[in-house]
């Protein structure tokens, strides 16, 4: 399970681990939470009161600082699973809806006509549609592309590089998508 983190100004940083949470907490640099509350740590009793501490960790934690993230500079990783679940593992040329382990990167300006590996040169293709099209544009190979690529933004980002994201921090990470975005349901 992975914790939120965001900046006090609630931007999103990083998904941290619950252990780098509590170190969030113990350190006071937690400025506000939201969410469920997810894990609770206890540790050890003081010598004068005898009481123990316990941090109770919530799935969203606002810290201070300054962002380590801004957004205007944002250029999310391409990999292989953010861009099947950006295009929701369906094939840029036929429709049709695969398995991850079908599908393929396909380059719309093919890298061999000097096409560049980036988000808006990409889509998900099926294995037999990526074949069939080779080292053309889609012009050239007449298969016209069913939508168009883009970049993800900080939010989107967020959503497509965890798989493990728990329906507060959905609900929040959502709320904040542009209109446009494919992930909407």
């Amino acid at each position: 399970m992975k914790v939120l983190k965001l900046s006090a100004q609630g931007l999103p940083q990083s998904w941290i681990s619950l252990e780098e949470a509590v170190l969030h907490y113990a350190a006071d640099e937690v400025r506000w939470e939201m969410g469920a509350e997810v894990a609770v740590f206890h540790g050890g009793h003081n010598a004068v009161t005898g009481r123990q501490s316990i941090i109770t960790v919530n799935s969203i934690i606002g810290t201070q600082g300054v962002p380590r993230i801004n957004p205007f500079d944002l250029r999310p990783t391409l990999t292989n699973s953010k861009l099947f679940a950006r295009d929701r593992c369906l094939c840029g040329y036929c429709g049709g809806h695969f398995h991850e382990e079908e599908l393929t990167r396909e380059h719309i300006m093919p890298l061999g006509q000097n096409g560049r590996d980036t988000w808006m040169n990409v889509v998900t293709a099926c294995r037999s549609c990526n074949h069939r099209k080779g080292n053309r544009t889609p012009e050239q190979a007449h298969m016209p592309l069913i939508y168009t690529p883009y970049v993800p933004s900080l939010w989107e980002d967020f959503i497509l590089r965890n798989r493990r994201i728990l329906a507060d921090q959905m609900e929040f990470l959502m709320s904040h998508l542009p209109k446009t975005s494919r992930l909407h349901a």
